[in-house]
């Protein structure tokens, strides 16, 4: 596994000067309690305690006691904060950091002063509780954070450390999965994961994708089908060649673009970085308005002091510093669970207004594949009995044609007979003996040759205007029914474009078949408009076609031959793309290959922007009531918040901002209905 792409995706969201997340958890943690514990003496000796408790606990000296262990919870408690600051400072773009080292630096010196001779009243006690409530709440806020990319860390611990892997005797080694490469036959036994992605040559069982694709039902593999690096396997072993080792695996993809997602800048971060400045230069100004204020109305420094200090510390947009951040990481990992992999996070927010999604036809809404649609009997034989026969005659026929009918037989249960004296008729059918009767299963053009076309029927005709293949059951000579094949309409279209359409938008379809074929798919599943004998290089102009009707416009295809139109619409998403998730031309990919996902991106874009415009409103807003507050407006009612209550406040915003993030994955629930 490559390592490189094993580091937390948070590291480079909060990018810039103070960037307090460069602190480890534990650091804040070992930080938080050693200030406590320096904190109780200097809480012990002020005279606020002993004025509470009735007690006399100083001692001579005991003012400079109580100043070297501030000192000591302002130094070492308050360094990432400090650091913080000079790091703001330094990039010219002040911030959280400035706010809380500016509060705590002023209360640090101005106590100094004061125990040194400056007329004045000291609080250290407020300085250390402040330092201790600053760090908890940072503490705090840190676990919210990595929490927020636990779905992602699940990723990288799905790949295991080691594989079996099978030396030209057969004997069977212990290796590094790093040491694996392309060719390397890998033993995988019952309930073990796979180690890198491959395909199997020996063995059949059931894998376990669901933590990588969403697929939530075990997938059956056979010889020849492909394994994903960190897929649980079922109940058998199984052996499997090596394909793809390092950063080419499935696994090192999602990761890689999941990350890349997350540190991407979006519309939403330019604008709270926007407004966490703005506050900044708010609190500073509140802050100074403040000191001069209480000073103008004749109340000590000390009293003025302290109230500049609150508003700045209850003023830090700390949270509003990860109001968007929380959520892009939450919403990125989450939709990376449910194999949706999202490339551009812009794209993304947009999904919440799409008006209109296009899909391309074939293996998008249909299968890609020749299926029986229609069974018309014109003899005395029942449409089983016609499906039988003719399955029977194609099993020896590798045509696509022959595999629809096959493959139709099988799924309706029917016996199939081996067929004696196989011969193909050149582009025309063949023909057999099947259980001792001669049958010939063959176009319309070889009846027209031979002059035995039936005469046409209500039916027949119906189902050659949906341009549907045809194909004509002989049996002993006798026209005995037909068969009419197209491609097969995935099951699950039709749910994905009902719930589309509950969410108000419209469903289309381009394609490159024929108007009749267009036209068939579109009365089967209800679409809104078609577009059909579009050529590949046309797409994009119907694309602007519609977004030329004021809509916002999603185009989902392969991202091939619909790379054009996945472009030149406002969202791009890919499907189909299976384990090749590298599709540069979508914003969005679906690794499902699954339609309904498409309605499971506007679900989780609609839940995400919900949660980012409560958090923006929420780390803002509250300043509206808590500046003032913190002011002192409500002094003659007797409310006065002290710096530490301020801290307790900020740090609370903060918390709520983080809780409210991780409430995103209640829409997790949602996109495990689609099944």
């Amino acid at each position: 596994m490559n390592h490189a792409h094993e580091h937390s995706p948070h590291s480079a969201q909060h990018r810039g000067g103070g960037d307090h997340h460069a602190h480890s958890v534990a650091d804040f943690r070992r930080r938080f309690w050693i200030s406590i514990a320096l904190t109780v003496p200097v809480l012990a000796l002020a005279p606020m305690t002993s004025r509470m408790l009735g007690l006399r606990l100083g001692f001579p000296g005991s003012s400079y006691l109580q100043f070297t262990l501030a000192s000591a919870v302002f130094f070492y408690g308050g360094w990432p904060f400090l650091k913080g600051l000079a790091d703001e400072l330094k990039a010219r773009r002040p911030g959280m950091m400035t706010l809380i080292s500016l509060a705590i630096s002023v209360a640090y010196v101005y106590s100094s002063a004061v125990l040194f001779g400056l007329p004045g009243q000291d609080f250290f006690w407020e300085l250390a509780t402040l330092v201790d409530i600053m760090l908890l709440g940072h503490w705090i806020e840190m676990r919210s954070v990595m929490g927020a990319s636990r779905a992602l860390e699940e990723l990288v611990r799905l790949m295991p450390a080691e594989a079996h892997r099978l030396r030209p005797d057969g004997s069977v080694e212990e290796v590094p999965v790093h040491d694996l490469h392309p060719g390397d036959r890998v033993l995988v036994k019952p309930g073990e994961r796979v180690p890198t992605d491959g395909a199997i040559v020996e063995g059949r069982t059931t894998v376990n994708e669901s933590m990588l694709t969403g697929e939530s039902k075990p997938v059956e593999k056979g010889e020849g089908s492909p394994v994903i690096g960190g897929a649980v396997n079922g109940e058998a072993a199984f052996t499997f060649e090596v394909r793809k080792t390092g950063a080419e695996t499935y696994l090192a993809q999602v990761i890689d673009l999941v990350r890349k997602a997350q540190e991407s800048r979006s519309r939403s971060q330019d604008l709270a970085n926007r407004a966490a400045q703005w506050l900044t230069w708010v609190a500073l100004g509140a802050g100074a308005l403040t000191l001069g204020v209480w000073l103008l109305a004749g109340k000590p420094f000390a009293f003025a002091l302290e109230r500049m200090v609150t508003v700045m510390v209850i003023a830090c947009p700390h949270a509003l510093g990860l109001a968007v951040p929380l959520v892009v990481a939450v919403s990125t990992a989450l939709a990376a669970k449910h194999g949706l992999l999202i490339r551009d996070r812009s794209a993304f927010e947009r999904a919440r207004e799409l008006r209109a999604v296009i899909f391309d036809k074939t293996g998008t809404l249909t299968e890609g594949r020749f299926g029986v649609t229609d069974i018309v009997p014109l003899g005395s034989l029942s449409e089983a009995d016609l499906l039988r026969l003719a399955a029977s005659l194609e099993s020896r026929s590798e045509h696509p044609i022959a595999q629809g009918v096959v493959r139709a037989a099988t799924e309706r249960g029917l016996a199939i007979t081996a067929p004696e004296e196989f011969k193909a008729i050149p582009g025309r059918g063949a023909e057999a003996r099947v259980a001792g009767r001669d049958v010939k299963v063959v176009s319309p053009g070889y009846l027209q040759q031979e002059s035995a076309l039936p005469a046409g029927s209500a039916r027949l005709s119906e189902i050659a205007a949906q341009g549907k293949t045809v194909v004509y059951v002989l049996v002993e000579g006798r026209v005995e029914g037909a068969l009419a094949l197209a491609d097969v309409i995935r099951p699950e279209s039709r749910e994905a474009l009902k719930q589309l359409k509950a969410l108000g938008i419209q469903t289309m379809m381009l394609t490159g078949d024929a108007q009749a074929v267009a036209q068939w798919v579109a009365r089967e599943l209800g679409l809104d408009d078609v577009f059909a004998e579009v050529l590949p290089h046309q797409k994009s102009e119907k694309i602007q076609e519609v977004k030329a009707r004021g809509l916002t416009v999603a185009m989902v295809g392969d991202g091939v031959n619909d790379a054009p139109a996945l472009v030149e619409a406002d969202i791009g998403i890919a499907i189909g793309a299976g384990t090749d998730v590298a599709v540069e031309s979508a914003d969005i990919v679906l690794v499902r290959s699954d339609p309904r996902d498409v309605w499971a991106v506007v679900v989780l874009a609609r839940a995400t922007y919900k949660k980012l415009v409560q958090n923006l409103w929420w780390a803002a807003g509250y300043n509206v009531i808590a500046i003032p507050l913190a002011a002192g407006v409500l002094y003659k009612a007797g409310i006065l918040l002290s710096p530490a209550l301020g801290a307790v406040l900020m740090s609370l915003s903060t918390v709520v901002v983080a809780i409210n993030a991780q409430l995103l994955a209640r829409v997790a629930g949602k996109l495990r209905d689609v099944p």
